[in-house]
């Protein structure tokens, strides 16, 4: 299973949304709390190629978007299939 990495901040509820689905999926991630750390924002920004919103999910190397896009992918079956490559 490839690292699942998620850029958050406080009082974020798509965060906490994103957050509930790979916890409910039982997925292992890292989470990068930048509320407080711009060095993180950037570090995320420059990953997720400009985009500059809470959360950024990375599946491995893959750059899934946000709370959005990954709940997307599970109701287009998709998602396990991402994390299992």
């Amino acid at each position: 299973m490839p690292n699942v990495t998620i850029y958050t901040r406080q009082l974020c509820g798509f965060c906490s949304a994103a957050k509930r689905l790979l916890d409910k999926k039982g997925v292992s991630y890292v989470e990068h709390d930048a509320t407080f750390d711009p060095g993180l924002k950037r570090e995320m920004i420059q990953r997720a190629k400009g985009v500059s919103t809470f959360p950024q999910i990375f599946v491995g190397e893959t750059h899934v978007g946000g709370s959005d896009e990954l709940h997307a992918l599970e109701r287009a079956g998709k998602l396990d299939a991402l994390l299992m490559a």
